[in-house]
């Protein structure tokens, strides 16, 4: 078996314990090591399928607002914790290599053949996105459409370097390896793991003040002092400093060019991804579309719900034929 469904936790809508838990056991290589993952459904069986995929240091819960009332909507909704987040295995270089937006983006693919069973819509939060996105391009068959909401990669802003010999490409690679390697990152997250500290980094994803909100804090805190955590960061850092150029975004969107149908949706005031740059990539993929949230963040789907939920289902009325569930929301 692939993956075993544990005795699951049925949880209060609305927070960030919603829908039903469940362990799901990954086998990226046939024979090969395995990491068990955290997954989450709510919402009618019968539902056409959508996965909430969320963003760096969130985990599933950060669709508490969002989850239930798509469910509510007729969605059968899914989400997991990607790997290295949330209450899913946290690998580092000696366990699983490298982590980047291809090893999610795999993982996502297996979610959706082994778990999820039928196409899904595929809606992101940040890195959630670019991994939607590039599960789009690994396996176009499974994802009837994308949203990521935003889409970050440092490549939409940083065009390549000429292109170099293979000598001075390994050297920096070693040297860059070598450097990330040596960081005390043990260090480094036991400090950012104080309650204040990571504070004051959400805050920078938020335009209003979340210093009361608590369930948000601990949703982000309690993965980053787990024993394994310094060891993910590192594999994290390693991955995606070094992914060769055919998973970053740009490429990305070349080899999907509108097989698949795309969304962006943005904060305005996004500190940490501008709105130029989704600007830019609609300048370039005139296929792909673009919604603005004013007054809202990095992370629309929890600072604005209401506003996110109802641009998201009009582009997916828009863009969708067959099986989507129409009217309003059931009452609960």
């Amino acid at each position: 078996m692939r993956f075993n469904t544990a005795k699951p936790l049925k949880s209060q809508a609305g927070t960030s314990s919603w829908g039903e838990h469940f362990q799901w056991i990954w086998y990226p290589r046939q024979g090969g090591q395995h990491w068990c993952c955290h997954w989450r459904v709510l919402g009618p069986g019968h539902g056409p399928a959508l996965v909430l995929l969320h963003g760096f240091g969130a985990a599933s819960g950060h669709w508490r607002y969002i989850a239930p009332k798509l469910a509510a909507y007729g969605w059968r909704v899914f989400s997991f914790d990607l790997l290295g987040f949330g209450d899913s295995d946290q690998p580092g270089l000696s366990q699983g290599g490298h982590l980047d937006n291809s090893v999610w983006g795999q993982q996502t693919s297996a979610f959706l053949q082994e778990i999820v069973q039928r196409p899904a819509v595929l809606v992101g939060n940040s890195l959630g996105g670019l991994t939607a996105l590039t599960a789009a391009v690994l396996r176009p068959d499974q994802v009837r459409a994308v949203i990521a909401a935003p889409l970050p990669d440092p490549a939409l802003i940083q065009s390549f370097p000429t292109r170099r010999s293979p000598q001075v490409r390994r050297l920096q690679r070693n040297l860059l390896s070598l450097l990330i390697k040596l960081l005390p990152l043990q260090l480094i997250v036991l400090f950012v793991a104080q309650n204040r500290l990571i504070r004051l980094g959400l805050q920078g994803a938020y335009t209003h003040c979340i210093a009361n909100d608590f369930e948000l804090q601990q949703l982000i805190s309690r993965p980053v002092r787990r024993a394994t955590a310094a060891r993910a960061l590192r594999a994290m850092s390693l991955g995606m400093s070094l992914r060769p150029r055919g998973v970053t975004a740009p490429a990305l969107l070349d080899r999907l060019n509108n097989r698949v149908p795309l969304m962006l949706i943005w904060g305005r005031d996004d500190r940490f991804v501008p709105l130029a740059i989704g600007q830019k990539v609609i300048h370039q993929h005139s296929w792909i579309e673009l919604a603005v949230i004013d007054a809202c963040g990095h992370c629309p789907h929890d600072e604005t719900p209401d506003l996110f939920l109802d641009v998201l289902l009009s582009w997916l009325g828009r863009n969708l034929t067959g099986s989507e569930p129409t009217g309003e929301a059931q009452k609960t």
